[in-house]
């Protein structure tokens, strides 16, 4: 699959999160992605940038601030077909398209976790027994969620290297053996 053919069948499904997805299909999908998103941050950059010059008696500082309006709408464009070849590219790995998604779900059960257990410890007197309790159980289990949290990533990238299944796995024919 050439780089062109990889961004033509991306947008073609990018509502297809059934069947599988080769190597190609997604790197050169995750490079085009990479390129529009330089290209969007550098009209942002020329385009779309405020200046703010604050001067005292002592210092000089320089402050830039862009609301990165073509960077919104490029990820837009692209984040539904690139959630898609990314389960169909879990799919050619053999597991499920869920695990694509497998940092995005531990990012909002850590902050469900810290929300509603900080939250519940400060229905708590402050300074009182439960108070400490819930504060330093929710910290006991972020701890972890950070690690998790720091390791997922690199699992699913891995998971995204990872060779297609020879043959007909449970969803569908692999798509490098598949006559075009």
């Amino acid at each position: 699959m050439t780089f062109s053919d990889a961004i033509r069948t991306c947008f073609t499904k990018f509502l297809t999160f059934s069947g599988r997805a080769s190597r190609p299909e997604y790197w050169f999908f995750f490079l085009f992605i990479v390129i529009w998103n330089v290209i969007a941050a550098i009209i942002d950059a020329q385009f779309f940038t405020q200046v703010a010059v604050t001067e005292t008696e002592t210092s000089k500082s320089v402050t830039a601030t862009s609301s990165a309006p073509v960077q919104s709408i490029v990820s837009l464009i692209v984040f539904i077909p690139h959630l898609a070849v990314a389960w169909r590219r879990m799919h050619d790995t053999g597991r499920s398209g869920l695990y694509a998604l497998l940092p995005i779900l531990l990012i909002l059960g850590a902050f469900a976790v810290l929300i509603f257990g900080i939250g519940l410890a400060s229905h708590f007197q402050h300074g009182g027994s439960l108070d400490i309790l819930f504060t330093r159980a929710t910290l006991l289990i972020v701890v972890p969620t950070l690690i998790v949290l720091f390791v997922s990533p690199l699992l699913v990238l891995w998971w995204l290297t990872r060779p297609s299944q020879p043959g007909v796995n449970k969803y569908g024919p692999n798509p490098i053996e598949v006559p075009q």
